[in-house]
Protein backbone atom coordinates (compact mmCIF):
# COMPACT_ATOMS: atom_id res chain seq x y z
CA UNK A 1 0.00 0.00 0.00
CA UNK A 2 1.60 3.08 -0.90
CA UNK A 3 0.85 6.33 0.99
CA UNK A 4 -0.63 9.25 -0.63
CA UNK A 5 1.98 12.33 1.07
CA UNK A 6 4.96 12.66 -0.31
CA UNK A 7 8.10 11.76 2.19
CA UNK A 8 9.35 14.13 4.12
CA UNK A 9 12.65 15.39 2.95
CA UNK A 10 15.49 17.77 4.69
CA UNK A 11 15.15 21.42 3.20
CA UNK A 12 18.98 21.70 3.70
CA UNK A 13 19.98 18.35 2.28
CA UNK A 14 21.38 20.84 -0.48
CA UNK A 15 23.08 22.76 1.29
CA UNK A 16 24.91 20.31 3.39
CA UNK A 17 26.43 18.25 0.11
CA UNK A 18 27.01 21.96 -1.58
CA UNK A 19 28.97 23.34 1.15
CA UNK A 20 30.90 19.77 1.23
CA UNK A 21 31.69 20.23 -2.12
CA UNK A 22 32.36 23.79 -1.70
CA UNK A 23 35.01 23.36 1.12
CA UNK A 24 36.57 20.21 -0.09
CA UNK A 25 36.94 22.09 -3.99
CA UNK A 26 38.54 25.27 -1.75
CA UNK A 27 40.73 23.35 0.37
CA UNK A 28 42.34 21.29 -2.75
CA UNK A 29 42.93 24.74 -4.86
CA UNK A 30 43.96 26.11 -1.98
CA UNK A 31 46.43 23.44 -1.16
CA UNK A 32 47.50 23.24 -5.18
CA UNK A 33 48.43 27.03 -5.53
CA UNK A 34 49.74 27.20 -1.97
CA UNK A 35 52.81 24.34 -3.51
CA UNK A 36 52.96 25.23 -6.57
CA UNK A 37 52.34 28.80 -6.70
CA UNK A 38 50.48 28.39 -10.30
CA UNK A 39 48.51 31.74 -10.29
CA UNK A 40 48.60 35.59 -9.49
CA UNK A 41 46.66 36.70 -5.95
CA UNK A 42 43.69 38.17 -8.06
CA UNK A 43 43.02 34.80 -9.66
CA UNK A 44 43.43 33.09 -6.52
CA UNK A 45 40.97 35.39 -4.61
CA UNK A 46 39.00 34.65 -7.19
CA UNK A 47 39.10 31.29 -7.50
CA UNK A 48 38.84 30.68 -3.23
CA UNK A 49 36.33 33.34 -2.20
CA UNK A 50 33.98 34.91 -5.13
CA UNK A 51 33.12 31.73 -7.11
CA UNK A 52 32.66 30.07 -3.55
CA UNK A 53 30.08 33.11 -2.54
CA UNK A 54 28.31 33.29 -5.56
CA UNK A 55 27.26 29.69 -5.95
CA UNK A 56 26.35 30.34 -2.13
CA UNK A 57 23.95 32.99 -2.67
CA UNK A 58 22.79 31.00 -5.56
CA UNK A 59 21.89 28.02 -3.05
CA UNK A 60 20.05 30.92 -0.67
CA UNK A 61 17.64 32.28 -3.18
CA UNK A 62 16.82 28.62 -4.24
CA UNK A 63 16.19 27.69 -0.73
CA UNK A 64 14.23 30.72 -0.18
CA UNK A 65 12.47 30.41 -3.27
CA UNK A 66 10.74 26.92 -2.18
CA UNK A 67 7.44 26.74 -0.49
Amino acid sequence: MTSSSPAHRNRLTPWYIGLVVIFAAVGYIAYRMATSNCAPVPIELGILVVIPVVYLVLMYLTFVSQK
